[in-house]
């Protein structure tokens, strides 16, 4: 059995309870919420037999094996660190931290403690993103380049629910981070990187549009959009163009360049790239292993994120 807290059981952490649900031999032990009362009618609806709204009660437990951290941006590299010296794995959400000396680090922490650590790269998981990844592996396809849109409306601080956040979401530290660490790990080491930004909201203090740029070891080049002030279809909309064939990949779902649906349904155990995720943190606790996106595989993309982020300051 493989014993469960999870810490910031908002929109995203929901998501990841309903996919442990489906993950043989876990038990969720404690939830952790910013409110005691959401954290106790969370815990009473997943099983769970601690709620808090401290961390370090869950880390004080003996029968918690591993933290699933969905905490706001600002908090994640301090409360990894302390899950790795509290003894417990850790999987931590998408960033891993907002400036590259807390990412390295968390790093550094993990190599002390000798426990597993893993970061929350849910496009390396998507069924649609393993299908292309997979075609390029098998030497099927060369990508020439990869566009993307990640578009938003948030001129107003709010998280996915309506509902008023405690913190500020970035452009460049978490939605960027998805697309850097993805185009790396479907063409290889990013050799070149540039961006530009739009102006900044007079109250959140950051860039509401953003362009990135970015080259491959291999050539392949990746052009990046973002926006906060997008007032249509939200979400990240991802167009691979290789030497044969067009990809269009929407989160799970993936369509050819023509719009026609592929079946990635057999690429993987389930089409849910939140519970491929935890199911790949939990095989990796299990045998001992280091997991895919684990802190060390992903820190090449807090470099790149530091470089374009002195880059845009500078």
């Amino acid at each position: 059995m493989t014993r469960i807290a999870l810490a910031g059981a908002g929109a995203f952490g929901i998501k990841h309870l309903d996919g442990l649900k489906n993950i043989e031999g876990v038990e969720i032990v404690s939830i952790i919420s910013r409110t005691l009362e959401q954290a106790q009618e969370v815990a009473a609806k997943y099983g769970a037999k601690h709620a808090s709204t401290e961390l370090a009660d869950a880390l004080a437990r003996d029968d918690v094996d591993a933290v699933i951290l969905c905490t706001p941006t600002q908090m994640h590299a301090a409360q990894a660190i302390a899950c790795l010296e509290a003894g417990k794995h850790v999987q931590v959400e998408i960033p891993l931290a907002d400036s590259l000396a807390d990412a390295e680090a968390v790093l550094a922490a993990q190599k002390k403690a000798g426990k597993v650590a893993m970061v929350g790269h849910t496009r390396r998981f998507n069924p649609s993103h393993q299908y292309v990844h997979n075609k390029i592996k098998a030497g099927e396809l060369n990508l020439q380049q990869m566009d993307v849109q990640t578009y938003f409306f948030r001129r107003k601080n709010l998280n996915a629910l309506g509902q008023p956040r405690s913190w500020t979401d970035h452009l460049l530290w978490h939605h960027a981070a998805h697309t850097v660490d993805l185009f790396a790990y479907q063409t290889g080491e990013i050799v070149e990187a540039h961006a530009l930004q739009g102006p900044k909201h007079p109250e959140l203090g950051i860039a509401m549009d953003m362009s990135i740029q970015l080259k491959s070891v291999t050539g392949a080049i990746c052009t990046l959009s973002l926006s906060f002030n997008n007032d249509g279809p939200l979400g990240t909309f991802f167009r691979y163009i290789g030497d044969s064939g067009t990809y269009i990949a929407r989160y799970d779902d993936l369509v050819n360049g023509k719009e026609e649906a592929i079946d990635v349904s057999k690429v993987d155990v389930s089409m849910n790239g939140i519970e491929l995720q935890d199911r790949e943190f939990i095989a990796a606790i299990r045998e001992g292993r280091e997991p895919n996106s684990s802190v060390e595989q992903v820190l090449p993309c807090y470099q790149i994120l530091d470089k374009l982020d002195r880059q845009l300051e500078g």
